[in-house]
């Protein structure tokens, strides 16, 4: 592993030092498991507690950072200038590439742009296009008419059905389905029957779909999913969705047919949306918000059912009150009780 000192991490980064900047550092490690000789990250004030209790050696801390006790990397950026640093640390594995595999199967209908990659046991189906530097893993299945474009990674097991477009520079994770059957169903003479699905997945460029996360096809037309949006695992995508630009969808989200949502639209993890109804440009959907109708743009949705954040947040300041509240009521009935029996019993005086 190779070794720098602070100065150099800070060239490296374009960071201001504080402290010793021959100060010899070996790698790179969160606060809780930095050991001496690590450099970590605090990316706010927040952290100080558990910056004072880790091991580090040196810390990236933002301008407005209290002073950290030990030498550190001040920059504007802390995310970004970590990630640099630990790439200086753990460079990336580069493998060398080795072109289509005999192993794989390639219908001789395919066309392959220039430095593609096959790895064994991948299926490429009849008419597929796979654009320049494209990197399909082992037992990746593409079926007939897809077109991914330049510099697409379909990682292990993933599974992409007809006619699927992929956006350049796209990633496809492993165990991922694209193109899968709409869950649409018709009731004739006490049968379900399948709607049409005569449609397709249409991924933008710069797309991420997380591992074992599934979009349906179109019942006629294009399921899309907009440019730069990213998808974490475990994501359900249902039919005729329009998903806009650089969305971040986190783990365990569902959205059900026909929904649609603005760009910059983020969904925290176990967000349900219901079927036809759009998220507006730039909302947010807290984790597990139950989405019953519209959201506009800008709006920030919490809870079951979902409903703007302010007021989510009355309602459980009120829900935290109740057990206090059913004593006040307790006490109020048993007063209640005591006047009207009072009124009740005849008064000494009355013959």
């Amino acid at each position: 592993m190779p070794c720098a000192t602070l100065a150099d991490l800070a060239r490296l980064v374009g960071g201001r030092v504080v402290g010793a900047g021959a100060l010899p550092i070996s790698g790179a490690a969160t606060l809780d498991s930095a050991r001496p000789g690590d450099i970590s990250l605090a990316e706010n004030a927040r952290l100080a507690p558990r910056l004072a209790r880790s091991q580090a050696s040196a810390v990236v801390v933002p301008p407005d950072f209290p002073p950290p006790g030990i030498p550190c990397l001040v920059v504007n950026e802390v995310r970004s200038a970590f990630t640099a640093i630990v790439e200086h640390f753990r460079p990336p594995r580069t493998a060398r590439r080795t072109g289509i595999s005999p192993a794989a199967q390639v219908s001789p209908t395919a066309r392959l742009a220039e430095d593609v990659e096959v790895h064994a046991g991948a299926v490429i189906g009849d008419e597929v296009q796979l654009g320049r530097g494209s990197t399909i893993h082992a037992h990746v299945t593409i079926l007939a008419g897809s077109r991914l474009e330049e510099e697409v990674v379909v990682f292990p097991h993933a599974t992409i059905y007809e006619d699927t477009v992929i956006g350049a520079r796209s990633v496809i994770h492993a165990g991922a389905v694209l193109g899968a059957y709409g869950f649409g169903y018709e009731t004739s003479q006490g049968r379900h029957r399948r709607g049409p699905q005569l449609g397709f997945v249409q991924l933008g460029a710069d797309v991420e779909v997380g591992a074992n996360s599934t979009i349906d096809r179109g019942t006629y037309g294009p399921t899309v999913i907009g440019e730069g949006t990213k998808i974490d695992n475990l994501v359900m995508i249902a039919h005729n969705c329009r998903i806009g630009r650089h969305n971040i969808i986190c783990s365990q989200v569902g959205i059900a047919g026909s929904s649609t949502t603005g760009d910059y639209v983020v969904m925290a993890g176990q967000v349900g949306v219901p079927d036809h109804v759009h998220i507006g440009d730039r909302a947010v959907l807290g984790a597990k918000a139950g989405i019953m109708r519209d959201v506009p743009d800008g709006m920030t949705y919490l809870g079951i059912p979902a409903t703007p954040e302010r007021e989510q947040l009355l309602v459980q300041a009120a829900l935290a009150r109740l057990p206090e509240m059913r004593k006040q009521l307790k006490a109020l009935e048993r007063r209640v009780e005591t006047l009207l029996r009072d009124n009740r019993s005849p008064r000494p005086d009355a013959a």
